[in-house]
Parts: C-alpha cells; structure tokens; sequence
C-alpha cells in the first residue's frame, strides 16, 4: 500500500528541522571551545625595562631592572635581573684620559644587548649616576669632570637603548636612594602586593635605616619622628600611597679609601726618615708610597706637609687600639650648633629603628666573618683586634688570591667602619644589634640604583595591561548563553524522537 503524501511530507519536514538543529548544535560547540580558548589563552608579558650605571669612585657598576607595564600606587614594580661590573677603575680616574671613560662601559652595555629583548631595546632609558669620586673630580677640575661625562654621553648614546643622561647625583640623593632601595626590598612600603610573585609581602610596623659606605664617601639615612633642624638633610617622599619625613646626610671624604688618606696624612708628621710606623696595617706588611698621590685628592690638600719627603715607606705595626686612636682624630666632635650633631658640625636627630648597612659596609664586614646580626659591638671589636694583630705573612697565606692592596686595608676598614658607627653616628652596645650588614635582598643589591629606578618609574606612564578580548561579565554571559542554547537544541531533538505520551494525538 502506497504511503500516504501527507505522511511522506511530514517525515521529510522532520528530517529538515533534525539537520537544521544539529547543525546549530555542532556550531554552538564550536562556538563554546573558541570563545574559552580565546579567553583564556595566554597573555603576552608586558614587560619594561631599565638600565642604571653606578659610576663610583672605585668601579662602574651597570644594574638591568624589569617590572611590569601596568603600575601599582603609581609607582613601578621593579626588580633587577642582571648585574655587570665594568672592568677598571671608576670613570673619575679617566680625568687624564677623558676619552676613554665612555668607551670603557662597552662590554656591559653590550651584555645589556643580550639581556633586553630587541624589540624593547629603542625604549629603555638608561641612565647613568656618578657619586663621590666625580663629586671630587668636579672639585677639583670642573672641566675635565665636564669631559669624562662628555665621553660617557657619546658612548652611551650611540647605544640602541633609550640614553637619558648622565649625570654627578648629590649625597642626599645616594643616601635617600639606598633608603628606598632596601625598604623596597624588604617590603616595607607594601603592606599587600597583588604582585606575589614578585614583592614581598611580609608586613613591617616601620622602615629600616641605610648606612652606604663607598670609597670616597659615607651616607646615613633614617625616617624621624623628630624635628629635622637642618632643611639641607630633610627630604620628604611619597612612595606607593604613603608619605615619609627622612633625615640624610653625606659625607663626602669620609668613604673608606679617602679616611685612609685622612689617617695616613695625619700621621706622616710623625714618620721619621721617610719610614712611617702605621698600627693599620698588619705586622710586617711593607709598602712604598708617594705622597703626592696621598696629598693629590681635593680631601686632603689642606693636609699637606710642605716638608713632607716626596716618598715614604709604610710599615704595618698591627695594633687595633693605636689604629682607633689615629682614625678618631678624623672625626671631629668640638663643635654642634644644633641641638645634638654627628661630628664635624653635623646635625643628626636620635637614631630610630633597624638599620641596613650595605655596599662596603658589607663587603668588609663578610670578609671579617662580622655579618651576624647576633655579634655584640665587644665581639666585633675582639674579632677585628684578632685580625689585626695577625702577622702580614700569615694573612697572605690564607687568601693568596685577593690583591695585596685590598688585603692590607681590611685592618684599616674594619676599625674605621666600628669608629664610624659608634663615634661618628652614635651606635653603641644597646643598639648596636639593629644594624644588619646586606649584601643582596632577594636577589638583587642593595644600594642606591634600585631606589634610583623606582624613582624614576614616576617618570615613565603608565600602559595597561593586556587583557582578555572580552571583559569577565561579558565572557560568563556569552559561555552561558551558548551553554542554554545547546541544552535547548538536546531537548528539542529528545521531544522529536520521544514524544511524550501526553502530547500524542488520540489519547484521551
């Protein structure tokens, strides 16, 4: 019997709307996986970058910093990822040379090169900051420190990087930028970092002081409570939503290789036949010197001795006591026009807090093995008494790879830095515990650069961050959306196949 039209035409409609709603289906799910793998793929790293040069009085140090595009509180996230020291002296002992200060950065901002992604190389800044020992070249001969700068532009503008200057920063801004630099670093600004993996997140009640010793000259830097009577030391900053009152000062001639000046300078009156007995220097250590070369630094002109022999010959007694006694005469505490001073007329609020003290602080400190904060002022005096009192020969046998004239001078560093502390700024056995000697901070250094950088983020605007193509209530929406759509297609294509009972024609 030949099936009925109608029938026929109702079997074939059904089979049309079958094929529609399984095609709708198959693009609902295809919708659905490429709206959630285009959401959720990953993002691009928007990452800046940042070069600072630390042009000291000993050597040149480059620093490349990264934090991401997007800022926090207005100011950068940064964090060092690499660290180049450049070969050499510092730029200031190319006076004679100008032309080859620039040149002599070369191989660390070639390192630069491979460090920073090329296609953020043309905008990253670079700068460079020159402490103590231009200060002194400018004293001395403002033209040729003009030079020397004048030969850093040139090589570091001919770089592929984003050259903004450089330039001799002042003692408040060394000292104010180590403050920031480890306060930074020990998460002491932010309380709470969306940025865990890159801050820390521990919670502090206050910042720590900095104490930077250099070769040429020594800051202290420290958030008071107090009245800063001297406006030339006060500084006031805001950093990631908070503001801070901070006393400063600088030292200029008191870094640890200008106080050797100072010391040798006061005790050749006392050198007879060009022979000077000095308690610094260990037992049987030997050295020919000329004066003028002690005599040649803007520290100590004023020191010279017309009478002084043109060369002289330094003979390590080893006596830490002598060896105080010499440096204090260094310091000068007669005098204080304020309300209480430092030495030499200097005024300083009382100290508050911890203190962080880095950069040759550290690096004398961690030779003596004096790093631990748990070592009493008395241990620390007894420790560096011990190794003064060690005979020259005995303590080249030990470390046979450091250079003669850094070893010498460990007898000298250690008894300056412990006269510094506790008759310079006024540290003393209560307090002397709240000093902690830093080295690095979660991997990167703890110095002015850093705080150098963060600084200068301020500068830089702000971009914003890469983002999904759709905003969070726009993706939930549209997965929803296609979510309802294919549930709505399966139970459409299960009432066509299984009608329900009640819905069929006939039954009453």
């Amino acid at each position: 019997m030949e099936e009925p039209k109608v029938a026929k035409q109702k079997k074939t409609w059904h089979r049309k709307i079958l094929f529609i709603l399984g095609l709708l289906f198959a693009l609902g799910i295809v919708a659905l996986v490429t709206t959630a793998i285009v959401q959720n793929k990953h993002l691009p790293k928007n990452t800046k970058y940042g070069i600072v040069l630390d042009a000291g009085s000993s050597h040149t140090s480059l620093y490349i910093y990264e934090w991401p595009a997007e800022k926090e509180n207005d100011t950068g996230v940064v964090q060092q990822v690499e660290d180049c020291k450049v070969e050499g002296l510092g730029i200031s002992s190319y006076s004679r040379e100008p032309a080859k200060a620039g040149p002599s950065l070369l191989t660390c901002m070639n390192r630069a090169r491979n460090v920073i992604p090329e296609s953020r190389q043309r905008e990253t800044p670079v700068y460079l900051g020159a402490t103590a020992g231009m200060r002194l070249l400018r004293l001395e001969n403002p033209t040729l420190a003009d030079e020397v700068l004048s030969s850093v532009d040139n090589t570091l503008r001919s770089s592929p990087f984003d050259f903004q200057g450089a330039r001799i920063i002042t003692g408040q801004e060394e000292g104010a930028y180590g403050w920031i630099t480890i306060n930074y670093l020990l998460g002491n600004f932010i309380q709470c970092s969306s940025w865990l993996n890159i801050l820390p997140n521990s919670k502090s009640s206050g910042t720590f002081g900095a104490l930077d010793l250099g070769g040429a000259s020594t800051q202290i830097t420290f958030a008071s409570d107090e009245e800063i009577e001297s406006q030339d030391n006060s500084l006031h900053f805001r950093l990631y939503g908070k503001s801070y009152n901070v006393y400063t000062h600088s030292f200029l001639c008191y870094g640890k290789d200008q106080a050797l000046r100072l010391q040798l300078a006061n005790t050749i009156q006392t050198a007879e036949n060009a022979t000077l007995l000095d308690p610094c220097f260990n037992l049987g250590y030997q050295r020919n010197t000329s004066t003028n070369d002690i005599f040649n630094s803007p520290c100590i002109s004023e020191h010279r001795i017309p009478a002084a022999p043109m060369n002289i010959e330094i003979r390590g007694t080893g006596n830490y006591q002598l060896c105080k006694q010499n440096i204090q005469t260094i310091f000068n505490k007669t005098h204080c026009s304020y309300s209480q001073c430092s030495f030499n007329g200097i005024f300083q609020p009382m100290l508050q807090g911890k203190f962080g003290a880095f950069s040759a602080f550290y690096f004398v400190m961690d030779f003596l093995k004096l790093t631990n904060d748990k070592v009493s002022l008395d241990t620390m005096k007894e420790m560096v008494t011990r190794h003064c009192n060690r005979p020259w020969h005995e303590v080249k046998k030990e470390f046979p790879k450091i250079k003669d004239k850094y070893l010498s001078e460990y007898c000298f560093s250690g008894t300056y830095i412990l006269s510094l502390l506790e008759l310079g700024y006024g540290f003393n056995e209560e307090n002397w515990n709240d000093i902690s000697f830093l080295g690095k901070i979660r991997g990167s250094d703890a110095g002015w650069t850093l705080g150098y950088m963060l600084n200068l983020t301020n500068m830089i605007p702000a971009e914003l961050p890469p983002s999904p193509p759709l905003s969070h209530g726009g993706y939930i929406g549209l997965m929803a959306f296609f979510s309802l759509l294919l549930i709505f297609i399966l139970l459409t294509c299960w009432l066509s196949f299984r009608k329900p009972r009640c819905l069929q024609k006939g039954i009453i």
